[in-house]
């Protein structure tokens, strides 16, 4: 900003890169996670099972939609709750700017773009945001359920909808001799169940929801705490930021409690979230800071090329070769020859 006008930089390559380029990748990206989530073109991994295993034997909890927290809930959470909260940043940053010595960071250029297209800091800001937080949130589903299909994991509940024949598999009831599970079950036609339901009851790590809850969260969290500004309270952030957490870790404690998933599943989806959420907010939109247009970052090899050097006395005011005297024409103390010893 100078003189109250501000900084234009033109582009003729924002729209076609936008176009090209970053609508396509997104594309690509919820393409593969409609694939993974509603088509067969993956086929989920079988894994075996011991008999009469009770760790797989607990009672079905009912469809996902039968759930205290749906899916169509967490959806809702998860898209409307960060978008919402990045829009309200942006629009209170826009129209009550801080101070310009609050702000230690570079402010953007008005982009120019052809004759007519002008795409000022604020809307530049909540385009770069709200998009990388779409494509993290899809990247989050693909991860999730690349990891459903590729463990093939059972659900607390597999037993009760898989309904093996324990007799024509050869599995002896459990016995006080034998009081644990004795025989691996291997064989693809082994569950007489709903082939859907059997197909559901293999997706458990990690769990998707716990992932989608802790990657909005996090991204939402963060925004929160590098961006938004409060003055005369250090509790206000922090409150906010332990109330969005609460949600998520309500939905991980349901998913066990409904023998919907192990905790094992629950953690490892809370930990895939909260580790994209993370990479996306340090390394792609810089802890959602505005990074300076013109100077350039200098690389840990040219920042020691730097540093400062210390010069030697030798090499400042070299002197020819030969014994050194002091300014008034004596030799020097440490070079003066030793007296004679009379023998």
């Amino acid at each position: 900003m100078a003189g109250g006008r501000p900084q234009l930089k033109r582009s003729f390559s924002i729209i076609p890169c936008f176009v090209f380029v970053e609508s396509v990748l997104l594309g690509v990206v919820v393409l593969l996670a409609y694939r993974l989530e509603f088509t067969d073109t993956f086929p989920v991994h079988t894994q075996g099972f011991f008999c009469y295993d009770s760790t797989y034997a607990k009672p079905y909890p009912g469809p996902e939609a039968a759930s205290r927290v749906p899916p169509a809930l967490i959806y809702a959470l998860v898209t409307a709750g960060p978008i919402l909260t990045i829009l309200l940043g942006e629009l209170a940053r826009a129209f009550f700017p801080a101070p310009p010595s609050a702000i230690p960071i570079i402010g953007e250029s008005t982009i120019v773009s052809g004759a007519c297209c002008r795409f000022s800091p604020p809307l530049r800001r909540l385009v770069r945001f709200l998009g990388v937080y779409s494509f993290g949130l899809f990247t989050t589903t693909i991860f999730a359920n690349a990891g459903q299909v590729v463990t093939g994991n059972p659900t607390p509940h597999f037993l009760s909808v898989c309904r093996p024949n324990y007799t024509a598999l050869g599995c002896p009831p459990p016995s006080p001799d034998r009081p644990g599970p004795d025989r691996f079950v291997t064989d693809q036609g082994a569950c007489a169940g709903s082939p859907s339901l059997v197909a559901a009851a293999r997706r458990a790590f990690p769990c998707k929801d716990a992932a989608l809850c802790a990657y909005a969260v996090t991204y939402t969290a963060m925004y929160v705490t590098l961006v938004f500004r409060v003055k005369g309270s250090r509790l206000v952030k922090p409150s906010l930021c332990l109330a969005l957490l609460c949600p998520a870790f309500l939905v991980g404690v349901v998913r066990v409690a409904e023998y919907r998933n192990h905790w094992s599943d629950v953690l490892a989806g809370f930990l895939t979230g909260a580790a994209i959420a993370t990479f996306l907010v340090t390394c792609v939109v810089h802890n959602f800071q505005s990074r300076p247009p013109s100077s350039r970052r200098l690389s840990p090899w040219e920042d020691l090329g730097q540093a400062p050097t210390v010069d030697s006395a030798l090499e400042k005011n070299p002197r020819p070769a030969g014994r050194i005297r002091h300014r008034h024409g004596s030799p020097h103390p440490s070079r003066r020859t030793a007296p004679a010893v009379a023998t």
